[in-house]
């Protein structure tokens, strides 16, 4: 824990620093040198992302760069090209070839290096594996697998042949793999045999054996074997990698892909129990993420760079794999957890490889600093020169701690938002010309449009309100799939009243072309953004989104629960913890062994990182006269807040029950 003198010194070095420039050495090398690419972008941003998209290999140039009848966009229609090809071909058959592409180090301290040649033999042999196997362009492969190199690889050999990946977090449960699985009707899915998580053997395979109880669709299953993982093989459907990978030709064709043409579907929460399957597509989606990968993180020809993001979720797709590939970057990649064997490992793997860019999570940093500083103050971080952090909003105490004990006070700090929709940073430094303030995001990436509204939808130059988008991006969401009115009503309904409407769904639902992303923002007197966190129903839990209706549709399945109610309150680790309101059926006892069985219950139903911190019972939980459970008030006990007006609920009581409860615990 701090002391009362470790706050105070905090509390003086933000006051006398508010803001960090770029150092001169650093902004003279820097991708951008000046602040006058903002207007340039804003005066013609169709041009501006032409520009970067002429950087990459096209079998076909566009015809158009934008087409945007909100709320759908195409870009660069009528383009065709391939990303697998521009992460790995044209890197493979330059004097690139023998650069490592990605470094990787598994939790035991095996080691892999692939170079770009070593990435193009294994990416087209799978390539051809899968079509061996039947596949073919639009086919759905889910894949669920450690953070081992296959994961990169086969989402580049889907990207090859056209075929669709729908990545699923090896952490995520039997029951959330099916529902993701059933939901895009996927053919085959990718798994392994197991992993590895803090010196304990996690049997991947036995998880995916559970899934495939109740999926129709999976034709296939690939196993990559990563050990001696105990595993059971259904003759005809099972395959094991490296023998498909054995009998596969060395070379398959690129896919001559459509710039629309979809590229991936990943399942992000929502506010109903049903996760949402976000749809990105090709030509946009690349563009936007080479563009922010190489100015955001001022990547050059001779970095190590690190995104710790698991492979399962949109940090590892846009930042792991295809942005900085397409880059031609080395990308280290680590399967294990930061503390095991010991708290120093992060910092142990960056001595050991010389890592030059660390982009990790808030609630990682917290992690560092509960630890303590003498396990970087251990290890040789020189190597070093930018930093990142990425999955909800930083506190500006662990963005100074980052900056002082990591970057050694050197180190620009690149403090991103972006969501799964968006594909691709869109509020961030650029740290070759922006004054860094420990907290904010600062601004959006040139060609970006962002601003505050109120509920009104009316704009806010300073203060707090809701962030909206205003204009298109490449990489944005195409679209939910196969759910294209829930698309419109989430994220393009916000203001139907305020802005014109310029579409309308088959039911009639309004919509507009302003994008809301869910989350609330203030703007300061720079014009400097700072993200406040979701205000909707969806938790930010260690930089993972998870829809209270997801844990509440999974309380409510166990046989115990009659009712459920989840909010968050703030962690100081987690950035946000979950607690579980529980009313439990006629004749069922309370107990700290039920307690426990529904923390399981949930994990088994979602993944562990949706059980919840705390579960409290109670007989009634707090309600308008209308029915509607007040979360509000549910997450003022949870936060020990003031409760604030309850003349709309149906038994005030309940509340100060449910307070004197809560307390009690």
């Amino acid at each position: 824990m701090k002391t009362d003198t470790q706050t105070k010194a905090i509390d003086v070095f933000l006051e006398e620093n508010r803001r960090f420039p770029p150092q001169e050495a650093f902004r003279k090398t820097a991708w951008v040198q000046s602040e006058e690419i903002y207007e340039k972008a804003a005066r013609d941003p169709e041009k501006f992302w032409a520009g970067f998209a002429e950087e990459l290999s096209w079998i076909k140039k566009w015809d158009k760069v934008l087409d945007w009848k909100p709320p759908y966009a195409k870009w660069f229609v009528g383009g065709k090209l391939n990303i697998a090809f521009n992460c790995v071909d044209r890197w493979a058959k330059s004097s690139l070839r023998n650069k490592a592409a990605i470094i990787w180090e598994g939790e035991p301290g095996d080691q892999r290096t692939l170079t770009y040649w070593d990435l193009y033999r294994e990416v087209n042999q799978f390539a051809s594996a899968l079509k061996k196997l039947g596949v073919k362009k639009g086919d759905r492969i889910a894949i669920y697998l450690p953070m081992i190199p296959e994961a990169a690889i086969a989402m580049l050999a889907c990207a090859r042949i056209g075929a669709v990946h729908n990545v699923v977090f090896g952490g995520f449960s039997a029951e959330s793999l099916r529902d993701r699985i059933n939901d895009a009707q996927a053919k085959v899915l990718i798994t392994a045999d197991g992993g590895w998580r803090r010196g304990k053997m996690i049997a991947l395979k036995k998880e995916a054996d559970q899934a495939l109880t109740g999926t129709p669709s999976i034709q296939h299953v690939i196993i990559v074997k990563r050990g001696e993982f105990p595993l059971e093989i259904q003759e005809g459907r099972d395959h094991w990698w490296h023998r498909l990978m054995q009998n596969a030709e060395a070379y398959s064709e690129p896919e001559a892909m459509d710039s629309e043409d979809l590229l991936y579907i990943l399942y992000t929460s929502g506010t109903t129990g049903k996760p949402k399957g976000i749809i990105h597509t090709t030509g946009g989606y690349l563009t936007g993420v080479y563009a922010t990968t190489k100015w955001v993180f001022d990547l050059k020809p001779e970095d190590v760079y690190w995104c710790t993001a698991d492979i399962g979720w949109v940090t590892g797709h846009s930042y792991v794999v295809y942005g900085p590939l397409a880059n031609g970057a080395t990308v280290f990649m680590y399967e294990g957890a930061p503390d095991w064997p010991e708290k120093d490992r992060f910092w142990q793997l960056i001595e050991k490889y010389g890592v030059t860019i660390f982009y990790t999570a808030p609630t990682a940093i917290r992690s560092f600093m509960k630890w303590g500083t003498e396990w970087p103050a251990k290890r040789d971080l020189s190597s070093l020169r930018l930093l990142g952090s990425v999955g909800e909003p930083i506190n500006p105490e662990a963005w100074v701690w980052y900056h002082q004990h990591i970057g050694r006070g050197h180190c620009p700090v690149v403090d991103t938002w972006w969501q799964t929709e968006t594909g691709m940073i869109l509020i961030t430094p650029l740290p070759g010309i922006t004054n860094l303030k420990p907290g904010s995001a600062t601004k959006p990436f040139p060609g970006i449009e962002a601003c505050i509204l109120n509920e009104k939808g009316e704009k806010s130059e300073t203060g707090g309100g809701y962030l909206a988008i205003t204009k298109p991006w490449p990489a944005m969401l195409r679209g939910i799939y196969g759910d294209p009115e829930r698309y419109v009503k989430q994220y393009w309904s916000k203001w139907p009243n305020i802005y014109p409407v310029t579409r309308k769904t088959e039911n009639t639902s309004l919509c507009n072309g302003v994008y809301f992303p869910g989350d609330g923002a203030k703007r300061d007197e720079d014009g400097y953004f700072w993200l406040l966190g979701r205000v909707d129903d969806v938790l930010n839990v260690a930089g993972h989104r998870i829809g209270t209706m997801e844990v509440e549709s999974a309380l409510v399945d166990h046989p115990s629960v009659a009712e459920a109610a989840v909010v968050g309150k703030k962690h100081e680790i987690k950035g946000e913890a979950i607690v579980a309101f529980v009313t439990i059926k006629e004749g069922i006892q309370k107990s700290d062994s039920l307690v426990n069985e529904l923390r399981s219950h949930v994990a088994k139903k979602i993944g562990s990182l949706a059980r919840p911190e705390d579960i409290i019972f109670s007989a009634d939980l707090p309600k308008t006269r209308s029915g509607k459970i007040m979360r509000r008030l549910l997450k003022a006990i949870a936060e020990g807040k003031v409760l604030g007006d309850v003349t709309t609920l149906a038994d005030p009581e309940v509340i100060n029950r449910l307070k004197q409860q809560y307390e009690e615990t």
